[in-house]
């Protein structure tokens, strides 16, 4: 598929590139993005939750009433799990939530991802740029020229570009990755995929394996 390249003012280059059919316009596997979207946001969590059980509650141990004979169910002590102030039954305890996914099956997820923006129109090709100094307002006016200034957006770059990174980083609605950090969650999670010419080979090379 042919995609016209924009500069940084939003207007047309003149110049088009052929993306990859095997990358960019495959039918997309709902499954695989589930999965890789799933592992994405389990490897998030700290599993650092605890909550105290009964044999770790601060509290006497002795027999607080009687067996039988006082007519109310019996009672061994007053960090039974029934009382205030008692121990947790079952309660969280601190665990690992990542688990594995095989490369083919997370490059399918990234290639549905990527074919997805590209059927929906939301991938915009732009020529390479730098800034000379970091500088948000530069970059705001880049988000302007291309209307996404008030929607999520994620640009890929070829190489790792500080200037670029540094001037996005206050951006609440825009990130900036490299193509090898190019992850399913993170095209999903823009409204917008915006990827610079020098990442199309990144981005297909690591795909295309």
């Amino acid at each position: 598929m042919e995609v016209k390249v924009l500069d940084i003012n939003g207007k047309d280059t003149g110049r088009k590139v052929q993306l990859s059919d095997s990358v960019f316009a495959i039918e997309p596997n709902n499954h695989a993005v589930y999965l890789d979207v799933k592992q994405y946001l389990a490897n998030q969590r700290q599993g650092t939750h605890k909550s105290k059980e009964r044999a770790e509650v601060t509290g006497s141990t002795r027999k607080i009433k009687k067996q039988k004979g006082t007519g109310t169910a019996r009672a061994g002590s007053a960090k039974n799990p029934l009382f205030k102030g008692g121990g947790t039954v079952f309660g969280p305890r601190p665990r690992n939530y990542s688990f594995k996914l095989n490369k083919n099956l997370k490059r399918l997820a990234r290639k549905s991802a990527l074919s997805l923006k590209a059927k929906e129109s939301n991938l915009i090709v732009l020529e390479d740029f730098n800034f000379e100094t970091p500088n948000t307002k530069n970059f705001i006016n880049v988000l302007k020229a291309l209307g996404l200034d008030n929607k999520k957006s994620l640009f890929v770059l070829g190489d790792s570009n500080k200037n670029v990174y540094l001037s996005s980083r206050n951006l609440k609605t825009s990130s900036v990755v490299t193509s090898s950090e190019l992850s399913t969650y993170g095209i999903l999670n823009a409204n917008n995929l915006v990827v610079l010419e020098g990442a199309l080979s990144g981005i297909e090379d690591n795909l295309s394996k």
